[in-house]
């Protein structure tokens, strides 16, 4: 089971005693901020929730699965998502 975007965001709304449309546009912000600064290399810290930062993934050999060739995988990017003090208590309950 999972929460959906639109579900979120009514949440949001009757927690924060805002509508539906301004939960919406706070979500949308706090997406376009956290893409931006990950983008950037920045990490973004939630203190309790959650850390969301861009890590180096080296260049590397592997194997085509069906061909068994070896091929050489480029450098790139991953985002690495580490969960924060309140988060890890609430899903040990």
């Amino acid at each position: 089971m999972s929460v959906n975007r639109t579900e979120l965001v009514a949440e949001i709304a009757e927690r924060a005693g805002l509508s539906k449309a301004q939960a919406n546009a706070a979500l949308s912000a706090f997406q376009d901020v956290l893409i931006e600064s990950v983008s950037k290399g920045e990490a973004v810290k939630i203190t309790g929730l959650l850390t969301v930062e861009r890590v180096d993934r080296p260049a590397r050999s592997g194997r085509n699965p069906q061909t068994k060739e070896p091929i050489e995988i480029p450098a790139g990017y991953r985002v690495k998502l580490t969960a924060g003090s309140a988060l890890k208590k609430a899903v040990a309950k």
